[in-house]
């Protein structure tokens, strides 16, 4: 009988003897080589060349789990959850090393039974991707989704990537027009299978906000401590990954957030200012200009760095340049040629936090004022990226872009900024 992996074998080489079970290969390991995991959880290899022999002790069988019928409650609301991937989306099957997710809406139940309390659910799997590998074309495949679950639902979830979570949910905040429900996006820093994930609580929580918040915007739902406190509900124009793996790695930037949700199903609401639930139909506008670039200003850099995007065809520039909108002034001259061939150059600030101010310094004037450069309040550079390609799939006349962009859209500019705002 040959072995396949999740078989519990024992493998004899020249020297010595191993039980275990028998992993696959993994593509970035170099060939000729067989990996067990040993009853201590850790896993080996051997160079084939040394085995004498492989005896398969247990063939695995995989174990089909039954699942809850789910019973309909008219009392409760219907949400819709939209999978795209990411690693909320992986759950690990040890014995064979691979990852596998049907994530129907008995899957949810399964899992976490308390979730079918807070709504009925309905689920669907979009896409499976990393959000890493998410460009343009999957904002609008995700957008249009929404909108089509958003006819019956009371309210959306999306759960997706970490890595550019909060770029995907600016998107969806200025694709999705005319929004009357709530539009949850959620995610984990760790996998649903290990004991420390944050993928229950955060789902949890996103389905409480789609069901019972009065929140008509495109929000996000993550851990606000690293404990299992509570979830904030973030504006999707507002918020960013600050960490690479902590819990509570998004927080709102510029503002409040909007909400704290307990995974009781209580919520508090800490920001007013948002859109509220009412009635019409959600539309999706998603023209986008992919030959949009983001560019990090750095000490040193060259301005050939802007004229390689001019030379390559892109459309539209952000600068994420330092504290109030400085870029070295000897890139003047580079920025200058880019808007004489009416490529718009927009300025958001790296600091993240405050905005940036076109008038302050002379420098600063001069960008404004001479160059013409859009200076972009206080959004995010990641935002104004977003903005800026969907402003230009709509129009690339220099003054309609900027009014365009100077307009508000998707509450991605605050008027004055808290103080309690800052590091919250």
């Amino acid at each position: 009988m040959n072995a396949k992996p999740g078989d519990k074998v024992r493998v004899v080489t020249e020297e010595e003897e191993f039980e275990g079970i028998l992993m696959p290969r993994p593509e970035i390991l170099e060939e000729g080589i067989t990996v067990v995991k040993l009853g201590n959880g850790y896993n080996i290899g051997v160079k084939d060349k040394k085995i004498k022999k492989i005896e398969v002790l247990e063939e695995y069988k995989p174990k089909e789990a039954k699942k809850p019928k789910i019973s309909f409650d008219k009392k409760l609301p219907n949400v819709s959850v939209l999978s795209t991937g990411g690693t909320i989306s992986s759950k690990i099957d040890y014995r064979t090393g691979g990852v596998k997710a049907d994530y129907t809406a008995e899957d949810f139940v399964q899992m976490m039974p308390e979730i079918a309390k807070a709504a009925n659910l309905k689920a669907k799997k979009v896409m499976s991707m990393m959000s890493e590998d998410f460009a343009p074309k999957d904002w609008k495949v995700i957008a249009k989704a929404v909108a089509e679950e958003l006819k019956e639902a009371d309210g959306v979830v999306v759960t997706m990537g970490t890595d550019t979570l909060h770029i995907a949910a600016a998107a969806l905040g200025f694709f999705l027009k005319d929004l009357n429900k709530p539009v949850v996006i959620t995610a984990s820093q760790r996998s649903i299978d290990r004991g420390s994930s944050d993928a229950f609580m955060n789902l949890i929580c996103a389905a409480t906000a789609a069901a019972k918040s009065d929140i008509a915007e495109v929000v996000t739902c993550l851990h606000g401590t690293t404990n299992d406190d509570y979830c904030l509900l973030n504006r999707g124009t507002k918020v960013r990954k600050m960490h690479t793996s902590r819990r509570d790695a998004f927080r709102p930037i510029n503002e409040l957030p909007l909400a704290k949700v307990y995974p009781n199903g209580k919520i508090e609401v800490l920001n007013k200012n948002y859109r509220k639930k009412g009635k019409g139909k959600t539309t999706v506008d998603d023209k986008f200009e992919e030959k949009t670039a983001l560019i990090q200003i750095f000490p040193g850099i060259d301005g050939e760095v802007i004229d390689f995007f001019v030379n390559r065809g892109y459309k539209g520039i952000v600068l994420a340049a330092t504290a109030l909108g400085h870029v070295p002034q000897y890139i003047y001259p580079n920025i200058e040629k880019a808007m004489k061939k009416n490529i718009p150059v927009v300025i958001a600030t790296q600091t993240l936090y405050g905005r940036v101010h076109p008038l302050v310094y002379s420098a600063l004037r001069n960008l404004s004022i001479k160059l013409k450069c859009i200076f972009a309040e206080d959004m995010l550079p990641e935002t104004a990226y977003v903005k800026l390609g969907w402003v230009l799939g709509h129009t690339t006349k220099p003054e309609e872009v900027k009014k365009m962009m100077l307009a508000k859209a998707a509450g991605e500019v605050s008027d004055r900024h808290q103080p309690d705002s800052f590091l919250y």
